[in-house]
């Protein structure tokens, strides 16, 4: 067996991803998988082999290789051409590429072996930590996707409600609004909050009480890994990945951020970030523009981590401790503004996977305001033991505002709809299987 699907059965949590339902069985075409590093891309891949073999598939047509150990586009088709997988008329192969942005020229390998015939009645799927791939897929490859309605699958880290499902909390959940099931939840979240949506993390949690060293170190090995493939610098990367920790929930320019930090120029501010986000470490926030539903590019703009591990595993970095578990997670969650942040950030994160997601800058602000419908929807986040009125200036000005609270006995907060946030976030469900906008 596979060694990564021999050590996932050991674990206190195993998951099947909902997106090996959307993958392709008897369409061929051309595929991607992207999502974020350590994520599990290649445990789809591995969990997607197995279900094409229990279907009698035969192991002759399927074929996997990882892009880590390809130079480039010559080695991949001589590879290829080589080893490629059995092509019975009318019984589709499967040619799995894992990692597909580690081979320089991949775009021109797979563009080659598609014009020369060698990819038909194949299901060929690639994955990749940075979501450019399908924008090359989609400019280099017109035409030679394949006519299954959707190509393009993303890969999350699991939702708050999916962790629920995945560690038995959902399943205690009888009553949604009874003080018990508040407590819950609220106790959930704050676990969340810590090792966020990612299973390594999640196991550790369960078999340990804790999140191993080594689990941080991998994650930021591998974030500073692919930067550096990319030509980029690791103390560029350092300062301003500690910028975006010192301003976290806060309003930030490239100009200002790049006025701390020995970057001379803020173009390479926004260079890094745009490389950060295409690879699901950052989301960059835009103010909107009520008008139009759109950002307002001149405004300036909030940054959060993708997910809470995430923002834990670069403060280890940032800041290495022989224990970042003990000297900087559970502190971050003993502190009232820290953990209002991570909150916040929480529930931007949760709504940026189903709709474009911007905040409100006006009197005040408003966390949150997601596009749908042709409109926008308001939430406010309060993840603090005391709200007053004034903090609520900006978000009275909508009536169909949301205030999402740690009270959960409170109907109304200072006239306003309030619902626990755990609650709301559970309610959003899934991580969708696509980019969604």
């Amino acid at each position: 067996m596979d060694p990564q699907l021999r050590e996932l059965r050991g674990l206190p949590f195993t998951y099947r991803y909902p997106i090996l339902a959307h993958l392709p069985i008897n369409q061929p075409g051309i595929y991607s998988i992207t999502g974020g590093r350590r994520i599990g891309k290649s445990t789809v891949l591995k969990q997607w082999m197995c279900d094409l073999l229990d279907r009698g598939v035969a192991p002759q047509r399927i074929f996997y290789v990882t892009g880590e150990l390809v130079d480039d586009h010559h080695a991949l088709v001589a590879l290829l051409t080589r080893g490629a997988p059995d092509r019975s008329p009318g019984r589709p192969a499967y040619l799995l590429i894992d990692e597909v942005t580690y081979i320089r020229g991949w775009d021109r390998g797979v563009k080659f072996l598609a014009d020369a015939g060698l990819l038909e009645e194949v299901v060929l799927v690639l994955t990749g930590s940075d979501s450019v791939i399908i924008h090359e897929a989609r400019t280099l490859l017109p035409g030679r996707r394949g006519r299954a309605p959707r190509v393009d699958l993303h890969l999350y880290p699991l939702s708050f409600a999916q962790y629920l499902d995945v560690s038995g909390v959902a399943r205690d959940l009888s009553y949604p609004h009874s003080p018990e099931t508040a407590e819950a939840l609220t106790g959930a979240f704050l676990r969340y909050l810590m090792h966020g949506g990612y299973l390594t993390a999640i196991n550790d949690m369960a078999a340990y009480g804790r999140i191993e060293p080594a689990t941080f170190a991998v994650y930021c090995d591998w974030i500073r890994g692919d930067m550096a493939k990319r030509g980029k610098q690791e103390h560029f990367l350092n300062e301003i990945l500690g910028g975006v920790v010192r301003r976290y929930g806060s309003q930030v320019t490239w100009n200002n951020l790049a006025r701390d930090l020995s970057i001379d120029h803020p173009a390479t501010v926004a260079d890094y970030i745009a490389l950060l986000s295409r690879m699901d470490v950052l989301i960059v926030q835009h103010a909107m523009r009520e008008d139009r539903l759109t950002a307002a590019p001149k405004k300036a703009r909030k940054v959060a981590f993708t997910d809470p591990f995430i923002f834990h595993a670069v403060r280890s970095w940032l800041d290495p401790v022989e224990d970042p578990f003990a000297s900087q997670v559970v502190p971050a969650l003993a502190d009232p503004g820290w953990t209002g942040r991570l909150a916040e950030a929480c529930a931007v994160a949760h709504h940026h996977r189903l709709h474009p997601t911007f905040y409100i800058k006006g009197d005040g602000e408003v966390d949150i305001a997601y596009v749908t419908g042709g409109g926008f929807q308001p939430v406010e986040v309060k993840w603090t033991g005391q709200v007053r009125s004034a903090d609520l200036k900006q978000a009275r000005k909508y009536p169909n505002i949301i205030v999402c609270s740690k009270l959960p006995t409170v109907d109304r907060l200072h006239g306003l709809p309030n619902e626990l946030l755990p609650l709301h976030l559970q309610r959003l469900g899934e991580s969708p299987h696509y980019v969604t906008w």
